[in-house]
């Protein structure tokens, strides 16, 4: 077959992560990135306009010859990316891989995807659902439930729409802030209030055509600012792959009670589903609950994912496109993946941009996955709140863990920070 031209639409770490892995390919001609950052900028073409400018993609797709596009964000599958590019003549030939807006609505609405678990019998937390008029009662409801309190907006608010507080007065404050005074806009104007799962946390993905799947390297993720997982919640200041609890017996469940039923139910309700599919869990005694699903790979999850799989992961790409999944196999290396995200002082509140980064130049034996960085004038300056991440592979966690941290210690930028607690609940 002749070799594949690949649009990639993002620019954060998850997507530098994604195109490294596309670039190692035997079946890659061009390797394009929109609008990509300093780090997709070394092995792939950027092009400058944004992943949610559909005009830009259509001509991007003609000009550049593209067969396929992934998809890395959740912004244009929510907002139709796919029907975008099959209800057009004269691009509707480019395979995508992202699913079509019904089957984003798993990532899309909390409500939805809640329904949808309920419908078919995937193991999750008791909830309910509200709207402004029934703001007195949701508060009545959060009665029915111990504390903490878990308060998640239905719509997209970015990764910090989800709220878990202890006190019950200060809950009901918070859904009248969502519900009536719109803190989180219109993604707030609908409220599902949670049962607090107690658990560990980790994400499983898996890349389906909506009829066969493969699972991809499980990971887990580090969202609060602080360390021992304290303060503000982020986008992730951190991953590990594999983690400890995931084999065997508990895999076998995900994969039973959690995996199947999502991708026959997506069927069976004739939501067509190719793409990425992240399942967030939590580990409750052993058993799997879900906590979300999103309709992408996770960042900074993706950043110790791709490292661990050996195989030409076009090849799968490719495939799924194709509506040809099945048969597919993965080989993953066994060692343990350890990434650790540096971000911009201030962040996740307000932080500066513009500021060098110092001593990239040094980095061996450590892969380096850009998030929110630029060139300029032959540097490397910082234009986001997640700055750039280092990921080092060896055969223990601890071994991953002081190589990645040995690293860091070269790197500089103003305000730099990072978490150096990374991994410490799976040691």
């Amino acid at each position: 077959m002749n070799k594949l031209r690949v649009l990639l639409l993002g620019g954060g770490g998850r997507e530098h992560a994604i195109a490294w892995k596309i670039a190692q390919s035997e079946m890659l001609d061009q390797l394009f990135v929109a609008p990509g950052n300093g780090g997709t900028k070394q092995i792939a073409t950027n092009l400058s306009f944004s992943e949610t400018d559909f005009e830009a993609l259509k001509v991007a797709l003609l000009d550049h010859k593209i067969d396929l596009v992934v998809v890395g964000p959740e912004a244009p599958l929510v907002r139709g990316v796919r029907e975008f590019i099959e209800g057009d003549a004269s691009i509707n030939h480019v395979k995508i891989v992202g699913p079509g807006k019904e089957g984003a609505q798993l990532e899309g609405s909390k409500s939805f995807s809640k329904q949808f678990m309920e419908r078919h019998n995937i193991p999750t937390a008791r909830f309910g659902e509200f709207e402004a008029s029934q703001l007195e009662d949701a508060v009545l409801f959060l009665d029915t439930f111990n504390p903490p309190y878990v308060l998640k907006a239905d719509g997209l608010a970015a990764g910090k729409g989800v709220l878990i507080i202890d006190d019950k007065q200060k809950a009901a404050d918070a859904l009248k802030e969502m519900l009536v005074d719109g803190k989180f806009g219109e993604a707030g104007s609908k409220v599902v209030i949670e049962e607090f799962l107690s658990g560990i946390e980790l994400s499983v993905f898996v890349l389906t055509d909506g009829k066969s799947y493969v699972i991809l390297p499980e990971a887990k993720d580090y969202k609060r600012i602080g360390e021992g997982d304290k303060g503000l919640n982020t986008g992730g200041m951190g991953s590990i792959s594999p983690v400890s609890f995931a084999k065997g017996e508990f895999m076998s469940k995900v994969e039973e009670r959690v995996i199947k039923p999502t991708v026959n139910g997506l069927a069976k309700e004739g939501i067509p589903y190719n793409g990425f599919m992240f399942i967030g869990l939590m580990n409750v005694d052993g058993d799997p609950q879900v906590i979300e699903y999103n309709c992408r790979m996770g960042d900074p999850e993706t950043e110790s994912v791709m490292p661990r799989i050996k195989s030409d992961f076009l090849r799968v790409l490719w495939n799924c496109g194709k509506g040809e999944i099945a048969g597919s196999e993965l080989v993953i290396d066994d060692r343990t993946a350890a990434c650790v995200m540096l971000v911009s002082g201030g962040y996740p509140e307000s932080y500066e941009k513009g500021k060098e980064i110092k001593g990239l130049d040094k980095v061996e034996h450590t892969l380096v996955f850009h998030a929110g960085t630029k060139e300029e004038n032959g540097g490397i300056i910082t234009s986001g709140g997640r700055v750039i991440a280092f990921t080092s592979l060896e055969e223990s966690l601890e071994g991953a863990l002081s190589k990645t941290y040995s690293t860091l210690s070269n790197i500089k930028f103003d305000k730099m920070y990072y978490r150096k607690d990374i991994g410490f609940d799976l040691k």
